[in-house]
């Protein structure tokens, strides 16, 4: 990446945190611990490395235009990127699925499961815009430690993009 294309993401991603973290019911909570900074956190290197390999998957699996996004423990939004042609609702889906993952410390396709049968949890669900339960969002794990989530939007199989994007950096986290 060029330093110019570097410098407009980084001003980009400082606006958009500005309403991101308005509408992030972790982000505004004083319960949720700041980011672990262990050499288990997923660095930022990692995390971009995620959101990329996820792109390029649902790209390879007929073209998807997707977001990818990476959120770390304490919810706090470490890279999104949008492949060309993403549509605003996807890349928009992708931070609130990772979010959500997060949250509720689950697979968004899990919690699809479960609010099927559950219904206070989904009210809840149903209850918070920023908050999405469609399949995309997967937990970042090193053993049983929750160290952050990747969300995708946006496809036709966020899912497994998103898996792919975490498998290829789950062994150096």
């Amino acid at each position: 990446m060029n330093y110019k294309k570097t410098l407009i993401l980084l001003s980009l991603y400082s606006l958009s945190t500005v309403g991101f973290a308005a509408e992030n019911p972790i982000a505004n909570t004083t319960q949720v611990p700041a980011a672990k900074t262990s050499p288990l956190a997923p660095s930022l290197e990692l995390a971009i490395e995620a959101a990329k390999i996820a792109i390029e998957t649902c790209a390879a699996e007929g073209g998807q235009k997707i977001g990818a996004s990476v959120v770390d423990s304490a919810g706090v939004l470490k890279v999104l990127l949008a492949a060309d042609g993403t549509s605003p609702r996807g890349v928009t889906s992708s931070t609130n699925k990772a979010v959500t993952a997060l949250h509720f410390k689950k697979s968004t396709s899990a919690l699809a499961e479960q609010i099927k049968t559950d219904k206070a949890l989904a009210d809840t669900i149903a209850a918070t815009p920023s908050y999405n339960a469609r399949p995309g969002g997967i937990l970042i794990q090193v053993g049983t430690e929750i160290i952050g989530a990747i969300g995708v939007g946006g496809g036709k199989t966020d899912e497994p993009c998103a898996l792919a994007g975490l498998n290829k950096i789950q062994n150096r986290l």
